[in-house]
């Protein structure tokens, strides 16, 4: 029986089994940003350890960095000192730093693509649970907590079990309009927030075959967001482009060897999974959720679920929850719902291919009145190319603010909040309670399309009326 390529990876970088039965995992790269690396580097010291292998890590500044006005000292406080305790850290111990004058700055999970540091069939964690990202490249990838920062950064290691995987298969066209964002709300919706505990997730299919990196990196973004600790999808000829030339990528004469060994960490035709579910293309339409968790998601065409047509008592209870704090009427269309923020940014929907779709919708368009709009690029470099190609100032010209690169509105640990009870359109991952700064403030999670054809509308609108 063949092997999958989580196993694969997991063996070639495993160093031992423990006594209480766990592996010792061999960690091939480690990203650390602004606020989960403090208090590791603390406990390193008072340990009186050293970093056991710097070169294997790379630090950035993406959750408290504001996005208005980055030039320091910040008016925050608080971020003033964690950049600034970064950095004595950083050049402590001799590791790479994209800072903010490096042009390289951004949330970590686009850095580490954009720098050809994450590659196939490596382990590659950060403090920060949606380091799946990664796994868009063949990686095995994931979160860790702080103390387990401090573990990598001591021992280049983690104690670990192994995971069960699942292979989500998804299969024939997508319709227009439909992006994937969509793909990964429709499969957290019909797999649950809590489905992929203990798996984690293959993707396949002929819709991931034909998908581009960026928007591989979208799907395995949102693995957490279904349960899964990571998601990846097998390389293909689509990767090796994406990554060859870039500064951390193998060079010369060795780039066909890197390939060769890339391609041998894909799953085997005959490979053994613990799960398999199939999905067809043709019934994904623009989604979006209408309530607190991720698997709160309905097509754009559908309506606000009634809690009286609820199948068990338990989503009974978690619709009523979730439309008490939504403030929306059950059985309604969700197209109906009005915003008052619209947000193009995150890990999850940052990037250059975002921006380009968004601005092909937006353009000739205005936001609508009442509706603060925002743009924020996932990093200096998708920043630079946005304004090179003149996307920024098509999203200037319709009435968003053009801002610079970080997790900006997605968690709303820096100056970008909501206000009161306001509803937000947001292309970012995570649609909790408060989430998005406000205790009271109301998330709605869509594709970057329907982010601005919600913001040109004033509520929340099927994209594909403004597109066709």
């Amino acid at each position: 029986m063949g092997k999958t390529l989580y196993k694969k990876t997991w063996d070639a970088h495993s160093v031992g089994i423990l006594e209480d039965g766990r592996t010792q995992l061999f960690i091939g790269s480690h990203l650390i940003h602004e606020v989960t690396s403090p208090q590791a580097f603390g406990m390193i010291r008072d340990l009186g350890l050293a970093v056991k292998f710097p070169q294997r890590t790379f630090a950035t500044v993406d959750h408290i960095v504001p996005t208005t006005n980055q030039v320091q000292p910040f008016e925050d406080n608080l971020a003033e000192a964690m950049i600034n305790e970064l950095k004595k850290n950083v050049e402590e111990y001799g590791i790479k730093y994209f800072s903010l004058n490096t042009g390289m700055q951004g949330i970590v999970h686009m850095v580490g693509p954009e720098q050809g540091i994450t590659q196939p069939g490596t382990t590659i964690v950060c403090g920060d649970s949606h380091t799946a990202t990664h796994g868009a490249f063949g990686a095995i990838a994931f979160g860790i907590g702080t103390t387990q920062v401090r573990d990598v950064l001591a021992t280049q290691t983690l104690a670990m079990d192994a995971l069960k995987v699942r292979r989500i298969n998804v299969t024939g066209n997508l319709k227009p309009g439909v992006y994937a964002k969509d793909v990964i709300l429709h499969i957290i919706r019909h797999l649950g927030a809590k489905g992929g505990i203990g798996f984690a997730y293959e993707y396949g299919g002929d819709v991931f075959d034909r998908m581009t990196m960026e928007e591989r990196m979208t799907v395995c973004n949102m693995s957490i967001e279904g349960g899964a600790r990571c998601g990846y999808v097998n390389p293909d000829q689509a990767t090796y482009d994406y990554l060859k030339g870039r500064p951390y990528a193998p060079k010369d004469t060795d780039w066909d060897a890197a390939v060769a060994l890339w391609d041998s960490f894909a799953s085997d035709a005959d490979a053994e999974y613990d799960d398999l579910v199939d999905f067809a293309a043709e019934d994904i339409e623009p989604t979006v959720t209408w309530g607190i968790s991720p698997d709160h998601g309905v097509g754009i065409s559908e309506l606000i679920p009634d809690p009286a047509k609820a199948k068990t008592p338990e989503e009974k209870v978690s619709i009523e929850e979730a439309l008490e704090y939504m403030k929306l009427p059950a059985g309604t269309p969700v197209s109906e719902i009005p915003i008052d923020v619209a947000f193009l940014g995150s890990c999850t929907n940052g990037r250059l291919s975002d921006f380009r779709e968004a601005a092909k919708i937006l353009k000739g368009h205005k936001v609508a009145d009442g509706v603060k709009a925002i743009a924020v690029p996932g990093s200096q470099i998708t920043a630079h190319q946005c304004e090179q190609e003149g996307i920024d100032q098509v999203f200037r010209d319709a009435g968003f603010e053009w801002r610079q690169a970080g997790c900006s509105m997605c968690l709303a640990m820096n100056s970008d909040k909501l206000v009161g009870d306001q509803i937000c359109a947001s292309s970012s991952n995570r649609n909790y309670k408060g989430r998005q700064g406000s205790p009271t403030g109301r998330t709605i999670l869509m594709s970057p399309a329907m982010v601005v054809a919600a913001a040109i509308n004033g509520k929340v609108s099927d994209v594909r009326e403004l597109s066709c």
